[in-house]
């Protein structure tokens, strides 16, 4: 469990990434220097600001609907242009915060070097030869770890030899504003604004404070010409810390990071290093994966990738990816982070920054799929960010509910930013996604089913998602055609259509679109459920169950498809990216291959469509849902295609997983975080499902894993599950539950019935199933 490689690494795209929830560090360098590039959570440009609209609400909403009634979709579109898109202003991005450069005497660029990422501790370790040929045996090694409990990120340096380590420390910001400042012989402060003039007008954004601190044992500390210059010294400790203004009141956060790295410094790098490794097991130890080894795992990770992709075996590269997910995820997101982690996860290299492109919250799928895998993993306490979060965006969305559609309850569409933006976006034909807010307000769904914490749905989930859900009620219609209850106008994120058998023009806004007919459905179950749990809210509920039956069908196409839209129309872009009309199969239940045999077959359909074309848009998060869906549909080897392409074609060097220049405007292959944890998600569906009222082990597993264990898995109900296979058979599954549990338990074609007390546990063989004939 480790990205080990040998050589150095020149840039961002091959350095290797270290986070402790706020701070996140990609570490690169060769012999002679080494930069940390720092970024900070809440290190965001742009300002919070109120709705503006023209938007006369109820009125304009139902002449827009009366026009897309009559087929006038393009009249329909002119008007919702006008009325229903947000200006940009000041919506911001996440910026890097600044480089910290290292630079050694006495090594050579040349030289040899290892760099290597343990996931087991989370540590980052370079060492590389130093010293002229009749030396070169010494060697510079590096530790760097992202501590959690201390909240700075630090740094050991030594050198296995005689002679001193002598180098240089500078920052360099990454904003304008950017002023560094001597404190001491052995210390540098810094002040910076997150301004730019792309997300915003330049003049708004969070402030920061920050510090660097360095000891030495031996040889001598001093500030020159703004950098902390170490000379002979037997080894060396850095510490860095940085605050932010960010939701403060109060000056106390200005003074918190030079106090900070001071006391780490007394602590000492050993006792910062052993918690930091205590408290990162106590969440990474809690998943176990081994899915074979070819013998590959010997080698460095560049050269495992391009042996796959070769068309190698390497089985444990899986694993190891899926474990990289999870490092990633506790690295990106704690139980005590100020924000959950955007577009690229805490970490930026400033590409996306730069361009129209921002570091924001997607919630077209893609914040979303950064915590699809918190819960089955087994990081629940990751998942937390996002729920404070989306707390806060209801709050923000109840003004943009009423003054853009004169409704009560709260709504959000295409993105979000650390303000709690929740207006349109700025062009409709993306941005009038309307249930954008109620697609990641669905995590607390989640976060409940897979927990089942009473006192969390009572006070968090169920009044968020209850707040969705009058806002639905309010806003939906009854279509005059079909007598369906229907959204609208809004779009089937980012897609669009031919209407009739022109293919003159392309539209985007339709009445009905399916992505939000199968959220909605499951909004209006789940709180109608959840009412009747708690014992609240009957009157609601009632309206609820009244409108479910209301609510349109998922319906299948001319071509044996899943319609994306209410009308089958024809597609203008059939090898589009998003794939937001099969929610109801992933991450959703209401298609499964047991329960929906047709609506199956149609979702099949749809994913063979989309791949057909030959211009097939190549994106991480694609191949991602294009694994995790097939392995919904049982599919495992198909599921593997995809995770192995994603691999080998779409991650740099350090595994990262990048969108294609030209994808989305992108200028160049930009890594988005994404795609590491759609890959995580992916494997848990392949390995175990729970939603379908049913923990089904070993659903889609592939032949070339056809022999391995996983353990700590957690299903639905609040249980966690082990298991071992060979042959591609299970050998043993052991289910332990921590609340009380009664479900069914799947294997291929066979089911058994289990009830378990909380605290109890149940060790199954492949022998213990009946078929399903035997159960009748």
């Amino acid at each position: 469990m480790k990205l080990r490689y040998e050589g150095a690494a020149p840039g961002w795209k091959q350095g290797l990434p270290l986070g402790n929830g706020r701070l996140g560090a990609v570490v690169y360098g060769d012999g002679v220097s080494e930069t940390w590039c720092i970024t900070e959570l809440t290190y965001w440009s742009g300002k919070q600001e109120a709705p503006m609209t023209a938007s006369q609400g109820k009125s304009d909403l139902a002449a827009m609907r009366e026009l897309f009634y009559a087929g006038n979709y393009a009249e329909g579109e002119e008007m919702a242009s006008r009325l229903l898109q947000a200006e940009k202003r000041n919506f911001g991005t996440n910026l890097s915060l600044c480089d910290v450069r290292l630079s050694f005497e006495g090594g050579d660029k040349g030289n040899a070097m290892t760099r290597e990422l343990s996931l087991e501790e989370a540590v980052y370790r370079a060492e590389s030869v130093v010293g002229d040929d009749s030396n070169s045996n010494l060697l510079l090694i590096r530790e760097t770890l992202a501590s959690h409990p201390s909240n700075v990120i630090a740094s050991h340096i030594r050198r296995e030899g005689a002679a001193g380590i002598t180098f240089t420390l500078r920052l360099e910001g990454r904003t304008e504003r950017f002023d560094v400042h001597a404190a001491g012989e052995d210390m540098l402060t810094f002040e910076s604004q997150a301004t730019e003039t792309m997300h915003s007008d330049g003049t708004c954004g969070v402030w920061c404070k920050g510090a660097v601190h360095v000891v030495a044992a031996g040889g001598s500390i001093a500030v020159q010409d703004g950098a902390i210059v170490v000379e002979c010294a037997d080894e060396a400790w850095i510490y860095f810390a940085a605050e932010t203004d960010y939701r403060r009141e109060d000056h106390a956060w200005e003074q918190e990071a030079a106090s900070r790295v001071k006391q780490a410094a007394e602590l000492g790098y050993a006792e910062v290093r052993e918690a930091h490794i205590a408290d990162y097991r106590q969440l990474y130890g809690r998943v176990e994966a081994d899915f074979g080894d070819s013998g590959a795992s010997a080698l460095p990770i560049d050269e495992r990738v391009r042996l796959l992709r070769a068309g190698g075996d390497d089985p444990q590269l899986f694993a190891l990816f899926f474990q990289y997910g999870r490092y990633l995820m506790i690295a990106g997101s704690r139980a005590d982070s100020p924000l959950p982690m955007h577009l690229q996860g805490i970490w930026n290299d400033g590409e996306a920054n730069r361009m129209a492109w921002s570091c924001d919250y997607h919630l077209d799928v893609n914040s979303e799929m950064n915590y699809y895998p918190a819960e089955g993993a087994n990081l629940a306490e990751c998942h937390l960010p996002l729920m404070r979060y989306i707390e806060r965006l209801a709050e923000a969305g109840r003004e943009t509910a009423r003054s853009y559609y004169g409704c009560e309850g709260w709504t959000a569409h295409v993105f979000s930013n650390a303000w709690g933006f929740t207006e349109p976006g700025w062009h409709y034909s993306w941005g009038l996604n309307v249930t954008g807010g109620l697609w990641i307000a669905n995590q607390l769904r989640e976060h409940y089913e897979y927990g089942r914490s009473e006192s969390f749905l009572r006070e968090s989930a169920y009044p968020v998602l209850k707040e969705a859900a009058l806002f639905f009620l309010d806003y939906m219609t009854v279509h005059p055609k079909y007598g369906w209850l229907v959204t609208g106008p809004s779009n089937s994120p980012e897609n669009s259509f031919y209407i009739g058998g022109s293919q003159d023009r392309s539209y985007a806004l339709s009445m009905g679109p399916t992505m939000d007919q199968s959220l909605i459905r499951d909004l209006f179950t789940f709180c109608a459920e959840a009412s009747e749990r708690l014992g609240v809210g009957e009157p609601l509920r009632e309206r609820l169950q009244q409108a479910i039956k209301l609510l349109p069908p998922l319906q299948v196409g001319r071509s044996g498809q899943l319609q994306e839209w209410l009308e089958d129309y024809g597609e203008a872009q059939p090898d589009h990216r998003h794939l937001s009309h099969l929610y109801a199969l992933y991450p959703g239940n209401q298609i499964t291959p047991h329960g929906t045999p047709e609506l199956s077959d149609a979702a099949m359909q749809t994913l063979t469509m989309r791949m057909r074309d030959e211009g097939l848009e190549d994106v991480e998060f694609t191949l991602a849902l294009f694994a995790a869906n097939f392995a919904r549909l049982h599919e495992g080897n198909r599921a593997y295609d995809q995770l192995s392409y994603l691999i080998g074609e779409l991650c740099f060097d350090n595994l990262l997983t990048y969108s294609k220049a030209g994808i989305a405007g992108a200028e160049t292959n930009i890594f988005v975080a994404d795609g590491n944890f759609g890959a995580a998600a992916a494997v848990i569906e392949m390995l175990l499902q729970s939603h379908a009222s049913e923990i089904h082990l070993l659903p889609a597993l592939p032949e070339q894993w056809h022999t391995g264990r996983i353990t700590g898995l957690r299903a639905r109900g609040n249980a966690e599950v082990d298991m071992v296979w060979q042959g591609g058979e299970l050998s043993e599954a052991t289910i332990r539950a921590h609340a009380p549990l009664q479900t069914m338990v799947r294997y291929g074609e066979r089911t058994m019935p289990i009830k378990l007390a909380a605290g109890e546990s149940i060790s199954l063989s492949r022998g213990a199933f009946a078929t399903e004939e035997q159960m009748r």
